[in-house]
């Protein structure tokens, strides 16, 4: 037993159990059934890399939720596969200590350390809205980004500017992208993102030493290669024209469709409706409230939460409308390839997970 499934077994995490979520991982992210075993093994042999995590214009939300992640949780991932050198909110350590700490870290691991980033930078009065030990999220940003082997822009906020970045934008928020141009980034947005995506972009890249594919946006393709609408179980409803018409109608009772009451969900890419929220128990539909569109670019000023997608208002009516008749050519694709993506999911997940409990030969 190697050092990493010794700290995984004293978290209560068995090897079984370990591949398992990492084949699951792998299924998430459509790698081939083999890359759960690599992604595994390449997590138990790696030199715990260097981790520096900035905040910069954030509410700590998104850290609230990686850290509430699946088992095996972010922290076993920080803390058993990784070296989390500096972070102001998980770190014992403050004042001269942590800036002591995140100058060590950058210089001991310079090339080769992660840089997650929350929040959006602030421009404005030259980035003096938001400072760490008197330096801005600018300054800072400039110091450390080009030092590191890739950047991860955490939260809506630090890949797309997010609510501080909302009209009328009074510090001069932008996306870290704005600032950081020429090293590999990947956006991670949502507000706040779903955990297992960060636990799979960080596994990708400690397993094949690259980032994931990503789209155009540079959010990983994987996790938001679909709308919310693809995969929402009230789709049905949608199909048969059955919209709920306040949050508190029959028809919200029967889990009819939201769209009518502002959901976001057919122009909003992300995994929320398949992967869910706390350990796969739930999302925000599932609860009884549309989709806002958070992993979306400018979500905050798309019209309104509660407004239709074919009924905008003011300057975005050209927009909303294009994208509500994009919407509804993207549903015939989806009806045509839905099932079969299910199914082919269904038996590629059962397949590989019966494959590595025959292996096992039943470990505990």
């Amino acid at each position: 037993m190697n050092e990493l499934q010794e700290r995984l077994a004293w978290r209560g995490i068995s090897r079984r159990g370990f591949l398992k979520y990492c084949t699951m991982l792998a299924s998430l992210m459509a790698l081939p059934p083999a890359a759960g075993q690599a992604m595994a093994e390449a997590l138990a042999r790696a030199r715990r890399p260097a981790v520096i995590w900035l905040p910069f214009q954030e509410c700590t939300g998104c850290l609230e939720s990686i850290t509430r992640s699946h088992t095996p949780t972010i922290e076993g991932l920080i803390f058993d596969a990784l070296s989390l050198d500096y972070s102001e909110t998980l770190m014992a350590a403050a004042g001269h200590q942590a800036e002591q700490a995140l100058k060590r870290a950058v210089e001991d691991n310079a090339g080769r350390f992660i840089l997650v980033i929350d929040g959006s930078v602030p421009t404005g009065l030259n980035g003096a809205y938001s400072c760490i030990a008197g330096r801005s999220n600018l300054d800072l940003l400039r110091e450390v980004a080009p030092k590191a082997a890739v950047v991860i822009a955490m939260g809506s906020c630090a890949a797309f500017g997010g609510i501080p970045a909302a009209r009328p934008n009074p510090t001069g928020a932008v996306a870290i992208s704005e600032i950081v141009r020429d090293k590999p980034l990947v956006n991670i947005p949502g507000c706040p993102p779903i955990p297992v995506v960060m636990t799979g972009v960080i596994a990708h890249y400690l397993t094949f030493g690259s980032l994931p594919e990503l789209d155009r946006l540079r959010r990983p393709r994987a996790f938001y290669g679909e709308t919310i609408h693809d995969r929402c179980y009230r789709r049905p409803f949608y199909d048969r024209g059955l919209f709920a018409k306040s949050f508190d109608d029959e028809g919200a009772r029967q889990g009819w469709c939201l769209f009518e009451l502002g959901c976001k969900g057919p122009v909003t890419y992300n995994a929320c409706a398949h992967v869910k929220w706390n350990d796969h128990t739930s999302f925000p539909i599932e609860s009884g409230h549309g989709c806002i569109g958070c992993s979306e670019p400018g979500f905050w000023d798309a019209g309104g939460f509660y407004r239709p997608l074919s009924a905008p208002a003011g300057p975005l009516k050209l927009a909303a409308g294009a994208v509500a008749a994009g919407a509804a050519v993207g549903v015939a694709v989806a009806i045509a390839n839905r099932a079969r993506k299910g199914a082919a999911r269904a038996a590629h997940v059962t397949a590989t997970v019966a494959d590595l409990e025959k292996a096992d030969g039943g470990e505990r």
